[in-house]
């Protein structure tokens, strides 16, 4: 995924100036993608000239106006082309699943400190995931459209945490 790809969902939820974006990757979209101020200002930019998104300026009390931007009919097309084509397999890809496969051959007791800073770093984000599903979400029941996919992407990161916890968790107590 192009991080062009993030930011066009983005702006199709909410037209945004370049400093809300990065705002909104430091809330929610970054639970998944992360981008830097730089990336999102640069990528904003080449997105502008190629013609996926327009931008106006908004005025602002004492301070310069900003630029807004929102999505153009030709990164309507481009997002709409991007979501039909097929994603490739995710596999566990992990410098940590590295390093638990090698601890025999090196210092294991610095290993472990290592899966239990990511245990407590996961079971953080969980907890996070869990109050943001109780405060956002009581009835998933009633969602529908956009409100059902913001659910089910929460979901599939509580899913994703619940692993990682009782994988490490698991880890742990065999070296116990």
């Amino acid at each position: 995924m192009a991080l062009e790809h993030a930011l066009l969902i983005s702006l199709r939820e909410q037209p945004a100036s370049g400093l809300e974006l990065t705002r909104r990757f430091e809330r929610s979209i970054g639970f998944f993608w992360s981008a830097t101020h730089q990336q999102v200002y640069r990528t904003l930019g080449r997105m502008e000239r190629d013609g996926w998104v327009a931008a106006e300026e908004a005025a602002q009390a004492g301070r310069p106006p900003k630029k807004v931007y929102a999505v153009s009919p030709l990164g309507s097309d481009a997002l709409a082309d991007w979501l039909a084509q097929p994603t490739a397999p995710a596999g566990l890809r992990s410098e940590l699943a590295l390093k638990l496969r090698g601890a025999s051959y090196g210092d294991r007791a610095a290993v472990l400190d290592g899966v239990r800073a990511t245990r407590a770093d996961h079971a953080t984000r969980l907890g996070h995931y869990r109050q943001l599903q109780d405060r956002d979400y009581p009835d998933p029941s009633a969602l529908s459209g956009q409100d059902l996919d913001h659910y089910l992407v929460l979901r599939g990161g509580i899913l994703m945490e619940e692993t990682w916890v009782t994988w490490l968790t698991e880890y742990l107590e065999a070296h116990a």
